[in-house]
């Protein structure tokens, strides 16, 4: 059976199934958390859920990736990196308007929609873990779920100050944290995806 490309085709697989579920977890989770945001006035929430749909869109690249050479999961990991890194210009954005114009979150509903989060995050952490080291594409994807349970735990906290300092600034200072993490993670993504395809580069030549 040497030489057949079995384990490659049973490893594509397993990568596949374990992206299906992880984009169809992140793509629900970010139209939840995006009306709960909406509706709690909360820049934390935004953005987690924005990083929810960065997170669905990087798991779509990969699948994307599955099965191709590796020049082509180190480009498909640097799309990735470079729209996560959009979706955290983009929340810092929001957050200075928000600390312009002003803003009301609720407590309770950031709290518990952070605690749903979580859970979901966890999950996706579950669901990926022995992939965690493979190919860029799939580092790529344990990276981000990684940062989404910072950010979950972020988002619970500040709807605990907020309650308890009956202030709007810890969803906007958390709000900054969350972007930070977005933006780190971006940054890690594009430095794996870099040198993966300068090694590719190079096998080729």
């Amino acid at each position: 059976m040497s030489g057949c490309g079995c384990e490659v085709e049973i490893k594509d697989q397993s990568q596949r199934q374990v992206l299906y579920w992880l984009l169809g977890i992140n793509a629900t989770m970010f139209v939840i958390e995006m009306g709960i945001g909406l509706l709690a006035d909360s820049t934390a929430l935004i953005a987690d859920s924005l990083d929810m749909l960065a997170d669905a869109v990087v798991y779509g690249v990969a699948l994307y990736a599955i099965g191709k050479s590796l020049l082509h999961k180190a480009n498909a990991a640097r799309i990735s990196g470079f729209f996560q890194m959009a979706l955290g210009v983009l929340i810092i954005i929001d957050i200075v308007r928000r600390s312009i114009y002003g803003s009301e979150p609720v407590s309770g509903l950031m709290m518990a929609m952070g605690a749903v989060a979580l859970v979901a995050n966890v999950i996706c952490l579950v669901i990926i873990r022995k992939q965690r080291n493979e190919e860029v594409h799939m580092r790529a994807s344990w990276i981000f779920s990684a940062n989404d349970v910072i950010a979950n735990l972020g988002v619970i906290f500040a709807g605990v100050l907020v309650f308890w300092l009956d202030s709007r600034w810890p969803d906007l200072v958390i709000g900054v944290i969350v972007s930070c993490v977005v933006l780190r993670g971006a940054k890690m993504i594009l430095e794996d995806a870099g040198n993966e395809r300068q090694r590719a580069l190079n096998a080729q030549s």
